[in-house]
């Protein structure tokens, strides 16, 4: 049976096309296993993610396209990110490929907390004051 990989798509006749390939959108989703919609979103928070779009509005990503499409990923769902904290690092350059996002030297005399950090306190203190406002009312 096969894996879906690269040689699994060989074994059901689909030629492999060259990494430098453009790829679909559908093919993208797989790829990086993501839904569809949710790279068109991005499209929309992300103005660095350009992606050809062709007769129909028939998209077709480019290997950068892709390569950003990886970071955004990951920063998001595995370093946990938040969409305006990747927004923030695409506007000031720090989202080289394969490093981790550098903090400005000033940032390490006065560590703050990471941005994900800080939303989930925001959000943790908005709960507890809307908590508090419910308790006085019981």
């Amino acid at each position: 049976m096969s894996d879906g990989g690269p040689e699994g798509d060989a074994a059901r006749g689909k030629p492999r096309k060259a990494p430098t390939a453009f790829r679909t959108i559908s093919e993208v989703a797989d790829d990086l296993q993501i839904p569809q919609h949710v790279l068109r979103f991005w499209e929309t928070k992300f103005p660095q993610l350009k992606p050809l779009k062709r007769g129909g509005g028939r998209r077709y990503y480019r290997p950068e396209d892709i390569a950003l499409l990886k970071r955004i990923s990951d920063l998001l769902y595995t370093q946990g990110y938040t969409i305006k904290g990747v927004q923030r690092l695409l506007r000031e350059g720090g989202l080289e490929e394969g490093g981790a996002p550098e903090l400005p030297l000033g940032d390490l005399e006065e560590p703050e907390a990471p941005e994900p950090v800080r939303d989930a306190l925001d959000a943790l203190e908005r709960l507890a004051h809307e908590l508090r406002a419910l308790a006085a009312r019981g």
